[in-house]
């Protein structure tokens, strides 16, 4: 979502970083760009205006001017300063209550629904509490059945009451329900419209004054832009919001609302949705997100997704396997269904310093990940965990199996074989290369090696098909004659 600002901003810094002089010229070109670049980004007129202006006036300042690193340190300042405008640090939900009641407000088709599920999944597995989904959407059917839905595939209780007339008696008997069946937390799913209008605001003030909850949160499209800023304050002046969550960061909207709805409000932004499975939801962090959007990357995160991914004796096996060279297909399947839970390998690659504008500059085919599966599924057991006796007959019946040429399973087996043979090397070695940085960042906080040393081996695996570098315009050629003649 961040991709363009990113962009704009590494431009901005490219006039700065490496100068052993600053001049207010230099600075003041920076600045200028850093401005169009939040407004391209929709961040709002204001709050692009008073960040410009509070940046500008720290890197004219002494300290700055005089500095070994002046470029470097106008980098810091930026950084630092959008940290405090997404929010400084990360915010934590106030569950005190027996039960304890989060409402979640919003415009129509902001995502209300799917995030009180995501947000009590999230609960339920990441904080240890027992949450319950009430349907508060009187207005429309269709939420009540999709918040069934949802809550009986994660497993959670839902309290809907089809009859009911006034949302607030629903809250009421949805938090009854709860002390009853031992639950801790009620999420209230309200009702949205497309527009903030009177009967709305009313309705949610009575939820409000009766129910009393511990939490009011927005749920807030990342795609509204500038109409951020006026939603945010209408619902924070009606309601006195908690803080904001901010859904669909894994699109293509430009990422303006999420500092403008952050600093109108000056409430935090507790949580981000990032894709559409029930568990893409995450806690905001404005430092990794600032280190993001700056092209610095995100190592904690990616760390911590690992680690989600990954246990310490499971990384072990994998080191000795590696080291042995007896890593077979199956741990290679596993392995690459771990990388897609934790988003991708393009996903993991804007996480680490340095390799966001290598990612930005490659493609990645995913049908042809779903390819080199097909073919090791119609592998049998024994020959996925044996390689080496896939003999002719075999890679004839594997082809048949796959619908693949046979000149694709001789050409994955041997890439497979050269990419095993090459980790062996490299774990005996130690950490060497990429494979060592990745082990580093991922195996080394996990015990061993896990995804990081299996990483290297991809490009070559797939025979640099399923990740292809972009290809620009084709220059012209142009022959000696034409050369000659100045053509």
């Amino acid at each position: 979502m961040f991709e363009r600002l990113t962009g704009r901003f590494k431009t901005a810094f490219r006039g700065l970083v490496g100068r052993g002089r600053l001049t207010e010229t230099n600075i003041s070109d920076a600045m200028l760009e850093i401005r169009r670049a939040l407004l391209d980004a929709d961040v709002n007129y204001h709050v692009a205006k008073d960040f410009v202006a509070e940046v500008r006036q720290e890197c004219l300042g002494e300290a700055v001017m005089k500095s070994v690193t002046p470029g470097q340190q106008a980098v810091k300042i930026v950084h630092d300063h959008l940290v405090a405008l997404l929010g400084a640090s990360t915010a934590t939900l106030d569950l005190e209550g027996k039960p304890a009641v989060v409402m979640l407000c919003g415009l129509h088709g902001s995502g209300k629904t799917t995030t009180a599920a995501k947000l009590a999944l999230y609960l339920r597995d990441k904080v240890g509490r027992k949450p319950m989904l009430c349907a508060c959407d009187l207005h429309r059917p269709a939420a009540m059945d999709q918040l069934e839905i949802l809550g009986r595939d994660l497993g959670v209780p839902v309290y809907v009451d089809r009859q009911a007339k006034d949302v607030a008696q629903v809250a009421q008997a949805a938090r009854k329900q709860a002390i009853q069946d031992g639950c801790d937390v009620v999420l209230l799913d309200t009702a949205g419209r497309l527009e903030i209008d009177a009967e709305l605001v009313q309705e949610l003030v009575e939820v409000k004054r009766r129910l009393q909850p511990r939490e009011i949160l927005l749920v807030g499209d990342a795609a509204l832009g500038q109409e951020a800023v006026s939603v945010a304050q209408h619902f924070d002046e009606a309601l006195g919001i908690t803080g904001i969550i901010l859904t669909k960061l894994d699109g293509d909207a430009r990422g303006g609302a999420a500092v403008s709805m952050r600093k109108v409000t000056g409430k935090p932004i507790t949580f981000v949705g990032v894709g559409e499975r029930p568990q893409d939801l995450e806690p905001f962090h404005p430092d990794r997100m600032a280190g993001r959007i700056l092209g610095m990357g995100d190592v904690v995160s990616l760390v911590e997704k690992a680690a989600e991914q990954f246990q310490a004796d499971e990384a072990a096996q994998l080191q000795t396997k590696l080291r042995e060279a007896t890593f077979n297909f199956e741990d290679f399947v596993g392995q690459l269904n771990k990388i897609r839970k934790m988003g991708g390998i393009m996903s993991m690659m804007k996480m680490l310093p340095g390799a966001g504008s290598m990612a930005d500059s490659m493609e990645v085919d995913e049908g042809e990940f779903g390819r080199i599966e097909g073919i090791i599924a119609s592998m049998t057991p024994q020959e996925r965990r044996q390689p080496e006796i896939i003999g002719l007959s075999r890679r004839q019946r594997i082809a048949r199996g796959s619908g693949v040429d046979v000149n694709e399973v001789n050409q994955l087996i041997k890439q497979f074989g050269t990419m095993r043979t090459l980790m062996a090397r490299l774990g005996r070695m130690g950490n060497a290369g990429m494979a060592g940085g990745l082990n580093t960042l991922l195996g080394g906080a996990l015990g061993g090696p896990a995804l990081g040393a299996n990483l290297p081996g991809m490009p070559r695996l797939m025979g640099n098909s399923a990740t292809k570098a972009k290809k620009g315009p084709r220059k012209k050629r142009i022959s000696p004659a034409q050369r000659k003649r100045g053509r």
